[in-house]
């Protein structure tokens, strides 16, 4: 994949050159990882802060809770949530804002607020409005791939080619992005990790294995394991307990070519992602001696 560039305001990222890290800031009070902890707007405009101090290179705001099971929540409520919270963010923090929402008038009020970024988990279906308000503000756009809604989308997920299924379904979405007037050096990919994906049939462990398939699509990828599911599955921890998982699953969505990264601990992250980069990133120069030992 050539260089990609993510322009907002007061920052440009080219891809390839290091991973970017986003930082998750959930506004709600069910999130399966961090439920009630920023809440309020104190709250959520201080942990905002932090995560960006913590060298967060993008911050996701998100009002609803989309956990397996969840129910949809009102564009108002929605609203209340995370604009307050983006327009005091936005004159806080020197990085861009990412508002992590699928309805369209949630997403041009916080773009207006002072977000410069959709993540829509609906990849523009929920609302049909979507796709024109990102065209309209030249927002960038995360495209997530995930089977059903997220009331039902844990209910017996099956596929008979994973990632051959995920592979026609971003193909399907970037052709409709990019007819509605979205740029195609706009567009992001997320496999969806945890989303409408089965435990049992390893589903997210296959994806995270085979991320390089989606690669010929010519966009970039972001990948959220983040206290997940599937990591509690492998460990038998609770979501608080998952931070050495997560990592664990960054470094490998980095080997196998996520660009950016979509996390909760963001200093921990940050100090991982700069270690695996620079591995992953390394040139040819050293060669085998044949002899077959160990280094130092």
């Amino acid at each position: 994949m050539s260089p990609y560039r993510l322009v907002f305001r007061k920052k440009t990222y080219t891809l390839r050159e290091r991973t970017l890290v986003m930082g998750v800031l959930n506004i709600t009070p069910d999130s399966f990882s961090d439920g009630g902890k920023f809440y309020s707007l104190a709250d959520a405009v201080a942990q905002g802060k932090k995560l960006a101090a913590e060298g967060a290179d993008i911050l996701d705001v998100g009002g609803e809770s989309t956990r397996p099971g969840s129910r949809p929540l009102p564009e108002e409520e929605e609203i209340r949530r995370v604009v307050p919270a983006i327009r005091e963010l936005s004159g806080e923090i020197s990085i861009p804002i990412s508002v992590d929402t699928r309805k369209a008038r949630v997403a041009a009020e916080a773009l207006k607020a002072g977000a410069e970024m959709i993540n829509d988990i609906s990849a523009l279906r929920h609302d049909p409005g979507m796709a024109g308000v990102a065209a309209a503000h030249g927002a960038p756009v995360v495209l997530m791939h995930m089977r059903g809604e997220p009331e039902t989308m844990q209910a017996d997920p099956h596929y008979d080619d994973l990632i051959g299924e995920v592979r026609a379904f971003f193909r399907e979405r970037i052709g409709y992005a990019e007819e509605r007037g979205i740029d195609p050096g706009r567009i992001i990919l997320d496999p969806g990790l945890g989303f409408g994906k089965s435990l049992e049939e390893n589903h997210n462990l296959l994806l995270l294995k085979n991320l390089g398939a989606f690669a010929d699509l010519g966009k970039p990828l972001l990948v959220g394991p983040s206290r997940k599911a599937f990591i509690g599955r492998i460990l038998g921890l609770p979501p608080g307990e998952r931070e050495e998982g997560t990592l664990g699953a960054v470094a490998a969505a980095i080997c196998h070519g996520a660009g950016i990264v979509r996390v909760h601990d963001v200093a921990r992250t940050l100090r991982l992602v700069r270690v695996v980069d620079a591995i992953v990133r390394c040139g040819a120069e050293g060669k085998s001696d044949g002899s077959g030992g160990r280094g130092a």
